[in-house]
């Protein structure tokens, strides 16, 4: 492949696949339309959709999730803006206008998915609808718009990670890419003489994975236990998906000048803790349905003795 890539460009070199004027927006009456955008709104209406299905199967109103797309859309993107820009504050300390500028990016899936169970737990105590339940259908349509939206990072070349010349290995034109993403490991592998950087796309990886576990949860829905149970699955699987793809990330939202990722940290924290919600509620249910054939076992030595004693 060429030495020198042109602006647009983005290539996968060991895949032989070299896109072209990729562009990052459209132009519409003069005004410029973000893919990133229009890539998100995809993904949350297909999610509202799926989401939709699951609720009907589960019993729920026809209209529920429909009333519930806005305020979900508006408090979503307040939490994750506000979450993004909490662990980023460095690059809006001295613009803080720059906060209201949601067309360069800059929202935390983390965040989105915090505002929208804040938001869903309110609303289904107003429509007197189950929050568990709600939730067992609400993760499909989460999931499912976090596939789609992680492809809005594509077109805006970020979301990477550090230097790879794996089969996945992606090229990206250093003037595209924000200098901070640059770790000194991708620098000191850019060759002289060439114009890109070659990285780790996490951003596929973390869509392709986050797919699998969609369809995981999908064939297993109809068998869980009780309800909450796929949204233990969608917090515990995308929190070790998290927690592994954060890791490779070079522009991890770090908690203060530790250098701990949050978003990993938090994937870590919600695994475990919904994989030991999961196994205590599983034991709890084998329990009570022994307990409840023990009864019944129980009553019926009872009643067998005191007819025999009757008889007598």
């Amino acid at each position: 492949m060429a030495d020198v890539m042109g602006k647009m460009d983005i290539a996968f070199p060991n895949l032989h696949i070299y896109l072209s004027n990729v562009p990052k927006s459209i132009s519409v009456f003069g005004f410029e339309i973000a893919f990133y955008g229009m890539i998100i709104a995809l993904g949350v209406l297909l999610g509202f959709m799926l989401a939709s299905k699951e609720g009907k199967r589960l019993g729920q109103p026809d209209d529920l999730w429909w009333d519930f797309i806005i305020y979900a859309i508006v408090f979503s993107v307040i939490s994750a803006r506000i979450y993004y820009v909490v662990f980023a504050w460095d690059m809006y300390k001295d613009n803080p206008l720059e906060i209201f500028n949601l067309r360069h990016g800059g929202l935390a899936i983390y965040g989105g998915a915090i505002g929208g169970f804040l938001t869903l737990y309110v609303f289904s105590r107003i429509k007197k609808q189950s929050f568990f339940s709600m939730a067992d259908a609400g993760v499909f349509g989460l999931l499912l718009g976090q596939i789609i939206g992680r492809w809005g990072n594509f077109m805006n070349r970020e979301c990477f990670g550090g230097y790879s010349d794996g089969l996945f290995a992606m090229r990206l034109p250093m003037e595209m890419v924000r200098s901070s993403d640059i770790s000194p490991d991708i620098a000191s592998h850019i060759v002289e003489g060439t114009n890109y950087i070659q990285v780790h796309p996490t951003f596929l990886y973390e869509s392709v994975l986050n797919l699998i576990l969609l369809l995981i949860m999908w064939a297993y829905r109809k068998h869980k236990k009780f309800d909450g149970e796929m949204a233990l699955w969608y917090l515990g699987g995308y929190g070790i998906i998290r927690f592994f793809v954060e890791g490779m990330r070079t522009d991890q939202l770090q908690i203060g000048g530790t250098g701990i990722a949050v978003s990993q940290m938090l994937g870590g924290f919600l695994f475990a803790a919904s994989v030991i919600t999961a196994i205590v509620v599983h034991v709890r249910i084998s329990q009570k349905s022994k307990d409840a054939v023990a009864l019944e076992t129980t009553g019926g030595k009872v009643e067998k003795t005191a007819t025999e004693e009757e008889n007598n």
